[in-house]
């Protein structure tokens, strides 16, 4: 539990202050993992500033992404082959969960989206920005649509 934590706060720190580690210089010259949702609405941004094998769990790797939601959006329904830990940098949204009630996120705000659950995110006025930390099964796409 506390290394889980501690990498968290590793990759806060470096999306952050917007500092490089060696891995991600390496996969920006390799090609970083690509998220099927990046490029298909405007003002998204998702930056997958991070993926690395777990070497303690085989066959896992984790996935830190730096995405920037607009103002009034919704993003399609989808699921990860992962568990999903999201926190709010700025601004705020809405996260449904199917058969879960709504979760209002804000600036501060930490919450773990369950393995293969589906859900989406929408914003009001202001958009929202967040860093997630995936832990996810390797090979496996980042998200996978559900309509």
């Amino acid at each position: 539990m506390r290394m889980r934590i501690f990498l968290f706060l590793i990759a806060t720190a470096v999306a952050s202050t917007g500092l490089a580690c060696a891995e991600t210089v390496e996969q920006a010259e390799s090609g970083k993992k690509k998220d099927i949702l990046a490029g298909t609405i405007q003002g998204l941004r998702i930056d997958n500033i991070m993926t690395s094998q777990l070497e303690l769990v085989e066959g896992t790797e984790i996935i830190i992404s730096h995405v920037e939601i607009p103002a009034n959006t919704t993003l399609p329904k989808h699921w990860h082959p992962g568990e999903e830990f999201v926190y709010v940098l700025e601004g705020s949204e809405v996260l449904w969960q199917k058969d879960k009630p709504d979760v209002h996120l804000k600036k501060g705000d930490v919450f773990k989206v369950p393995l293969r659950q589906i859900h989406t995110a929408t914003t009001g006025e202001e958009g929202v920005t967040v860093l997630v930390f995936r832990v996810h099964e390797m090979g496996q796409p980042v998200r996978v649509n559900v309509e």
